[in-house]
């Protein structure tokens, strides 16, 4: 793969008719070391955030060696990495996926949300004796932009008797929620660790691990979240109000933390129509987020005309290549005022999520792919941020 020094380095040497995904590998090399030097337990990299080989590699050589995968064919991809711990976090597998992860992959680590779900994993792993179990529980995601609540989680009314019956099952034990996508505020965190502690307490069900999930933040020009050292304070005081504190590890899932800043796409300008600019990549490819989420990425006029650069500003909305109109990402993007057809921009912060959920509608969907060496537009990891370690250790 190509290497350049940024963007406007690479349109010395080309003019790409496809999008381009410009990759990023230190900025996810620095990010998983912060967490991995940060977060009071184990780190796992949520396997579905972005799959580029170059992006999975650098978060193993900063360290990362769990993985939480969702299906068959994440763990496929990172089963082949030498001394991976796979997590099955999907509280909804088949029978098939099941009975494959566990014995062709080794996966020894489940989620389950339902007695059934709890009865399938036991029944296709034939009553195996060395399963660690997760019950992912409901929690409030009212903190966080993108909610995942609805669709996973045993209520607190359930939750009891489903740990009961898992700790009779399990080798180990462990409890696991989510707090939603890009959580802004750290006391979301605290908050769902103090349900989890007065459900250990009301239960009377010990429990081996508590994996607090994903919801980590990345920052985006409509997204400035507090500092990540915030979000580890506040684990770290509800952490030390568990009562199973001495005994219990501590997991977590970040996955848009991780990697967001570790990918850009470069696209063109195709056509001008007042504020708005048709690129060739939207809301099928890249830029989901932008169309659906309501997210608004960082974006700049990339050339090496200094004069365009130096322009003075607008806000501009995006239209995609598609003959969707839904294709559609209403931003604001501020740009110099006299961007127009031919021009190319580099947007950021799409790591996370943008190249897996880009798909082929219309015939779009390819992406040429090189390597940066420059800094993400915007970043979590900057050197004003304060590094200390956390206080709560990880426990074997």
């Amino acid at each position: 793969m190509d290497v350049f020094s940024s963007a406007t380095d690479l349109l010395r040497d080309r003019r790409p008719e496809r999008p381009v995904l410009a990759l990023r590998p230190h900025a996810a090399s620095r990010a998983a070391a912060w967490f991995l030097a940060n977060f009071p337990g184990r780190v796992l990299y949520a396997a579905k955030a972005n799959d580029a080989r170059q992006v999975t590699d650098a978060l193993v050589e900063a360290g990362v060696t769990a993985f939480d995968v969702a299906s068959l064919v994440e763990i496929e991809r990172v089963a082949g990495i030498e001394g991976a711990e796979l997590y099955f976090m999907n509280p909804v597998k088949s029978r098939g996926a099941i009975a494959r992860a566990y014995r062709e992959f080794g996966v020894r680590r489940f989620a389950f949300d339902t007695a059934d779900e709890l009865d399938k994993v036991l029944e296709e792993t034939d009553g195996a004796g060395d399963l660690t179990l997760f019950l992912r529980i409901a929690c409030p995601n009212t903190h966080s932009l993108i909610p995942l609540e609805g669709k996973f989680g045993a209520s607190q009314e359930d939750a009891p008797a489903l740990l009961l019956k898992a700790r009779q099952r399990a080798k180990r034990l462990g409890i696991t929620f989510h707090v939603g996508s890009q959580a802004v505020v750290p006391a979301a965190f605290g908050e769902a660790l103090r349900q989890v502690g007065q459900l250990i307490v009301s239960s009377g069900v010990l429990v081996d691990a508590i994996d607090i999930g994903g919801g980590f933040p990345a920052r985006y020009p409509h997204s400035d979240p507090p500092a990540l050292s915030s979000f580890m304070e506040e684990i770290v005081r509800a952490a030390d109000e568990l009562a199973v504190k001495h005994s219990c590890e501590l997991l977590c899932e970040p996955g848009r933390a991780l990697v967001a800043e570790a990918e850009s796409v470069i696209v063109r300008v195709d056509a001008r129509r007042g504020n708005a600019l048709y690129i060739n990549d939207g809301a099928f490819g890249t830029l989901f987020d932008a169309a659906y989420s309501g997210f608004r990425f960082p974006a700049r006029l990339v050339t090496p005309d200094r004069q365009k650069t130096a322009s003075p500003e607008a806000e501009f909305v995006l239209y995609g290549p598609t003959c969707d109109s839904s294709d559609y990402l209403p931003g604001p993007f501020v740009l110099p005022a006299c961007v127009d057809e031919g021009d190319y921009l580099e947007i950021g912060q799409v790591g996370a999520y943008g190249r897996v959920l880009a798909n082929r509608f219309n015939g779009f969907g390819e992406f040429d792919e090189v390597l940066l060496t420059d800094e993400p537009m915007l970043s979590m990891f900057d050197s004003s941020e304060d590094d200390a370690q956390a206080v709560w250790p990880a426990r074997a």
